[in-house]
C-alpha cells in the first residue's frame, strides 16, 4: 500500500463547499501516479519503452462523508488484483483517520491502437512488490 496527501484547492469545491464528486476520481489517479513512482517506475518511461497504456476500463467510488476546501486527505491505494492484460487499484481517501470515500479502477492494458495486450512481466513483478494480491498466480503462470 502506498499513501499520498493531497491538500483540497478551491478549485476542487462545488457551490456546497464540498469537494465536486468526480475530483475523487483525480485523487484516484494522482495517487496511483504515485503508486507507480514507489514501485520505481515513471508511467511515461512505461509507455515509450512498451508501447502500452493503461486506460481506465472501469471506476467506482463511495462517498462516506464529504471533505472541504482545506482539508488534508490522504489517499492509500493497493493492487488488489493484476491479470494477464488488466489490473485492479483499490483506494480509501482519510481525513484525519475517517474515511471519507472508498474505491477501485479497473485498467485494461492495450497498445497505442487500442489493441488488448499482456501486461509485460516486468510490470507485474514491480506492480506487485509488497501488495498482497492475485499477482503472484499470474506471475507464477508466466
Amino acid at each position: 500500500m502506498v499513501k499520498t496527501e493531497i491538500r483540497v484547492i478551491y478549485g476542487d469545491t462545488d457551490q456546497m463547499g464540498v469537494v465536486y464528486y468526480a475530483n475523487y476520481l483525480r485523487y484516484f489517479e494522482a495517487a496511483r501516479n504515485e503508486f507507480i513512482r514507489a514501485k520505481g517506475l515513471r508511467y511515461r518511461d512505461f509507455e515509450a519503452q512498451h508501447g502500452l497504456l493503461l486506460p481506465v476500463a472501469e471506476a467506482h467510488v463511495s462517498y462516506r462523508t464529504p471533505a472541504r476546501y482545506d482539508d488534508l486527505i490522504t489517499v492509500e491505494i493497493s493492487l488488489a488484483e493484476a491479470r494477464r492484460a488488466s489490473a485492479r487499484f483499490d483506494y480509501r481517501i482519510l481525513r484525519d483517520g475517517e474515511v471519507v470515500a472508498t474505491g477501485h479502477t479497473v485498467h485494461a492494458c492495450v497498445d497505442l491502437e487500442g489493441r488488448v495486450r499482456r501486461m509485460p512481466r516486468e510490470l507485474l513483478e514491480r506492480l506487485s512488490v509488497g501488495e498482497s494480491c492475485a499477482a503472484g498466480a499470474e506471475l507464477a503462470k508466466g
